[in-house]
């Protein structure tokens, strides 16, 4: 009996320790999934009977080559179409809300005039908008009583988004770090996955094994899924902004494909920027940014994502919307941007654990 009690005061003592490191535990996590990436790549090197030590040492550079190509011909003009971008984001969202009204009298002609309920919505809305006059300048904007008077999660969020990013030393400590440990993983990535497999009982390594093998195929088909995507819905975006001839195209093309690996969320934000700027040119234009956008996400969710992530682990998209609330209250931004691959191992796991070893073999 005593020692039951000793045995789950352990447990009880690791689980608030590792509570406590959960910030770093993500960190871990981050360079996990990067390795496991580049460890594709060194692999397919390998079967060119190249040893593991030159092959990695080809794929890192292959990777800073590339790094080198873009930091040189893209960031420079990506900077300074986004500073533009913060000065005029003000303004277009401040027409953006003035112009509420007006759109609303546009839905409410498609509304039929028996659904009462929904259109009486909409004008109680509409005249609220009208009566109020809301004058927006985020340079004045307090974060902190934004905070206090937000949901809990949306404070804790902010809170651990503060936290985690309050100054550059901590950003840059971090970052380093997680670029130590992917070098770490990759260079012997056997040795720490015995040392993870320690963990478990003997019985059990070799189904472990076996089930982060599955992991390790999960992240990266969803890794190199989420990069086929981003590329398309960047491409496609920038290409159709130039057309309709939106200013700042470049800056607008990368934060759709940057905030394309936040599934749900990311899409949303991402059509704000370029639907601020549009404010600024005839009207026509502002539909046809929301039309170009429609049309990018529709073609990506129903065409690309089934095509490109056919062998990837599938989530229910209200279990990727809950995740990405858990992870983000939980470990603020960083948690919100890694809910996808946390999702996709936690999946593989209760798959694997705990329904086929567990639950599926449970006599009555």
């Amino acid at each position: 009996m005593i020692g039951q009690w000793i045995g789950v005061l352990g447990v009880a003592v690791a689980l608030y320790i590792l509570w406590q490191i959960r910030q770093i535990l993500l960190l871990i996590f981050t360079a996990v999934v990067l390795a496991t990436a580049a460890n594709g790549f060194v692999r397919r090197v390998q079967q060119l009977n190249v040893p593991r030590g030159r092959a990695v040492l080809l794929t890192l550079s292959i990777f800073l080559t590339f790094a080198i190509i873009f930091i040189a011909l893209i960031v420079p003009p990506f900077l300074a179409q986004f500073q533009e971008l913060i000065q005029l984001l003000p303004t277009g969202i401040e027409k953006i809300w003035q112009s509420l009204p007006l759109w609303i009298d546009q839905i409410l002609k498609w509304i039929p005039e028996n659904l009462s309920a929904a259109r009486e919505t909409l004008l109680i809305l509409q005249e609220r908008l009208r009566s109020e006059t809301l004058q927006i300048d985020l340079s004045r904007i307090d974060l902190s009583e934004v905070s206090q008077q937000a949901s809990p999660i949306v404070g804790r969020f902010l809170d651990n988004f503060f936290a985690l990013f309050n100054n550059a030393v901590t950003v840059t400590l971090q970052l380093l770090l997680v670029l130590i440990l992917t070098l770490m993983l990759l260079a012997d990535p056997q040795s720490y996955r015995q040392a993870f497999l320690a963990l478990f009982p003997s019985f059990y390594r070799r189904r472990a094994d076996r089930i982060l093998t599955h992991c390790e195929i999960a992240l990266g088909n969803w890794f190199a899924g989420i990069i086929i995507n981003s590329l398309f819905v960047g491409t496609l975006s920038g290409v159709g902004l130039w057309f309709l001839g939106i200013d700042l195209a470049l800056a607008h093309a990368l934060l759709a494909g940057l905030l394309n690996f936040i599934p749900n969320i990311g899409p949303v934000l991402s059509v704000i920027f370029p639907l601020s700027v549009a404010m600024q040119t005839p009207s026509w234009r502002i539909w046809m940014v929301i039309v170009l956008y429609l049309v990018v996400q529709q073609v990506e969710s129903y065409w690309l994502t089934p095509t490109v992530m056919a062998r990837q682990v599938s989530l229910l998209p209200a279990l990727t919307l809950i995740a990405q609330i858990c992870f983000a209250t939980l470990f603020g931004l960083l948690g919100l941007i890694l809910a996808l691959p946390l999702a996709v191992v936690a999946k593989v796991w209760i798959q694997e654990l705990l329904v086929r070893d567990i639950l599926d073999g449970w006599q009555p």
